[in-house]
């Protein structure tokens, strides 16, 4: 049945109404959305798995690398599909259009879940020109090879599975962001006193007379 909008301004009302709707529930916790069983844990295949699936479903020849060509497919395969659950929550009784009713109580409900999720964090939100340069970066550096990604992951698991157990935590997950900016901190420190010294160091001018 052909998706048609009763009420005017879907563009960039319907997205936003429908985002905000999408987090009335609880959204799982960091780095855990593969988490099948719901137990707060990762099993190494759970880790690696999330990090490979959307590379293997892109692979749409099959050959075992991802070019940009087949990532910029999923990509926008991925958004389509995207609208389409959210004209789906927004259409409540499920025939084919959204009335203003319908239309306004998913903002509403959007506007709640925003007041209880707070202020997004610095940095959380995805302009056009961050998403231009990794288009770009994704370009430059050419297909994608699935089978060093997957070892990648296993290698990171292996780094965040602090007591050995063979599980992830959100513990774990947790403090390896605390310490992974702990250390981008002490390498900007060092960088800004590396830089402050060739400053101090180089010659000075002639004065002048």
């Amino acid at each position: 049945m052909k998706k048609t909008l009763l009420a005017g301004g879907l563009a960039a009302l319907t997205l936003a109404a429908a985002a905000g709707a999408a987090f009335a529930q609880q959204p799982p916790a960091r780095g855990m959305r593969a988490d099948a069983d719901g137990d707060r844990r990762l099993s190494q295949a759970e880790f690696v798995g999330q990090r490979v699936q959307r590379l293997t479903t892109a692979d749409t020849n099959g050959d075992g690398s991802v070019t940009a060509d087949e990532r910029r497919a999923a990509i926008q395969a991925r958004m389509a599909g995207r609208a389409d659950a959210r004209f789906d929550r927004l259409d409540a009784n499920d025939d084919g259009s959204v009335s203003r009713a319908e239309f306004d109580a998913a903002r509403a409900a959007g506007r709640e879940a925003r007041a209880e999720r707070g202020p997004r964090p610095t940095g959380a939100r995805r302009g056009p020109a961050r998403g231009q340069r990794g288009m770009g970066r994704m370009e430059a550096r050419g297909p994608v090879v699935i089978a060093d990604v997957q070892a990648r992951a296993e290698q990171a698991f292996t780094r965040l599975d602090a007591d050995q157990d063979g599980f992830v935590t959100v513990e774990e997950g947790r403090a390896a962001r605390q310490g992974m900016r702990q250390n981008r901190r002490e390498r900007m420190v060092e960088r800004r006193a590396a830089h402050r010294g060739q400053r101090q160091a180089s010659p000075q001018g002639p004065a002048s007379e």
